[in-house]
């Protein structure tokens, strides 16, 4: 499909961001140019085919342990992976899962980021539905809820798109993208430090944990302290 073909189909999105977005892909490996030429059409790449399985193990999850209804598939797609991609998190996610319930200071120091970040970035991890605390007062642990115990199928399916087509992916892209933005699997990622790289290059361990450490007592949270301390989302 050409540009203005795409952009026809997506009416609230501008042809311009369109051209923009496509080319981005491009340069990701995910769709092809037959040619250079202005106008020629783009399709998807082997790369960008094989995400089908990667989109699907997301829309279940968010199916599975998100409250949004009704929603297109690749809104909730949008949707589920906007709440993964910000600096850290994935870092945050790990710590928790390997550690269990943990307080504000500890998180930040497991992490190596400053406490006040961490505090906005467990916010932002409540808001999402994917962390909460063990009770209402301020210094209570923080615990993944039901959701971010499940993620472990989301990043394993990563790692298995990422792991075997990256030799391909560098050599079909146009140019390759940014060392600082990618992990040494393939993975793209916000920048977010060795410690994110290195959760999801150790994420194909096994579906119930999310990342390869040894067997540790994982709390499960009850329903109620997750209806509890929850704050209402916001972007």
């Amino acid at each position: 499909m050409r540009v203005h073909e795409v952009a026809a189909q997506l009416p609230f999105i501008s042809e311009q961001f369109v051209g923009k977005r496509l080319a981005t892909m491009r340069a990701a490996g995910l769709v092809t140019r037959e040619n250079a030429r202005r106008g020629a059409p783009y399709r998807l790449s082997m790369l960008g085919e094989s995400l089908h399985p990667v989109y699907r193990t997301v829309s279940d999850w968010s199916r599975a342990y998100l409250s949004l209804g009704r929603m297109p598939e690749a809104e909730r797609v949008e949707d589920a992976l906007s709440r993964l991609h910000l600096r850290h998190s994935t870092a945050v996610i790990q710590v928790l899962d390997e550690g269990g319930p943990m307080r504000l200071g500890h998180i930040a120091e497991e992490v190596g980021i400053e406490s006040v970040f961490a505090r906005v970035r467990l916010l932002r991890l409540q808001a999402d539905e994917l962390v909460t605390r063990t009770g209402p007062r301020h210094g209570d642990p923080y615990v993944l809820t039901d959701a971010g115990q499940a993620l472990g199928a989301v990043y394993a399916s990563i790692e298995h798109w990422s792991g075997p087509l990256t030799e391909q992916r560098t050599s079909s892209a146009p140019r390759p993208v940014p060392a600082a933005t990618r992990t040494r699997t393939g993975v793209p990622l916000e920048v977010d430090g060795a410690r994110t790289a290195a959760a999801l290059r150790r994420s194909a361990a096994t579906p119930a944990s999310l990342f390869s450490h040894a067997p540790q007592p994982q709390p499960r949270v009850p329903a109620a302290v997750t209806a509890q301390s929850a704050p209402g989302r916001s972007r």
